[in-house]
């Protein structure tokens, strides 16, 4: 079971909220990309995106109302 660190994931973000939301959305783009070049996914498309989070190629940003209470 993949289970990356948190405080990695957390990373510029100040909510786990943020990041759930983050890599259900980037997870959702991967599935959609693999679809329109109907390729085959072998790979979870949430873990996916948690290593682009965490590798920096995919950044979570935030609403206003969040960063400005940090």
């Amino acid at each position: 079971m993949f289970n990356p660190d948190l405080n990695k994931l957390l990373n510029g973000c100040s909510s786990r909220y943020s990041i759930v939301t983050g890599v259900a959305k980037r997870a959702r783009e991967i599935r959609e990309e693999a679809i329109e070049r109907e390729e085959a996914i072998d790979v979870k498309t949430v873990s996916t995106a948690m290593d682009e989070i965490l590798e920096g190629k995919y950044v979570v940003e935030e609403p206003e109302e969040i960063t400005e209470n940090k």
